[in-house]
């Protein structure tokens, strides 16, 4: 599949794992890009390197890129477009970049944490740990975080490509599916009573 392809209704992408866990595939992903350098640019289509890899890795595993947004760091706008990709109906995982360091215009995770129902604690730790052979004790500047916000599973990167990469690869693309399944799985059934 590939990126804005039309999906088909999430009863007919929800299946089980080899596990018989709840799984949705292929996803639609919502990718928003956060950047103050990128976001304010009155261009049509800016650079968005690291969306790009979120975009390829996930397009490569199967999965529908139904939205692609980019805003400057400022919470406001940050929180705001986030809740409308929860409101899409085509968009079971949200990915956001950028925003997750220490500076104080790096608000990406208080602004995307706001929304969140449920942490998803485990995504940061094992993030970090994986990072620890590229970046060593630089791990600790980055607040990588995910959670479940109105039953869509959203991941808070930080911006470098090869942050994205790793996280993408090394997690997201394994077990975003599973999530998005468990994440809406008391909602089987609602829709044909």
């Amino acid at each position: 599949m590939t990126q804005n392809a039309t999906l088909p209704s999430t009863e007919d992408r929800r299946t089980t794992d080899t596990d018989g866990h709840d799984c949705i595939d292929p996803l639609g992903v919502a990718i928003v890009t956060v950047s103050t350098s990128r976001g304010d640019v009155a261009e049509t289509a800016p650079p968005d390197p690291s969306g790009d890899v979120i975009a390829s890795i996930l397009v490569d595993a199967g999965h529908v890129v139904t939205a692609r947004r980019m805003v400057p760091d400022d919470y406001v706008q940050i929180k705001t477009t986030v809740s409308e990709c929860l409101d899409r109906e085509d968009v079971d995982v949200i990915i956001t970049t950028g925003g997750t360091g220490v500076t104080v215009d790096d608000v990406t995770p208080d602004a995307v944490g706001d929304l969140f129902d449920r942490e998803l604690p485990g995504f940061g730790e094992a993030f970090r740990w994986l990072s620890w052979e590229e970046v060593r004790t630089r791990v600790v500047s980055t607040r990588a975080i995910a959670g479940i916000a109105r039953d869509v599973p959203v991941f808070v990167l930080p911006g470098s490509e090869n942050a994205v990469r790793l996280a993408t690869t090394e997690i997201i693309a394994n077990e975003a599916p599973h999530l998005a399944g468990l994440a809406t799985r008391h909602l089987v059934g609602e829709t044909n009573e």
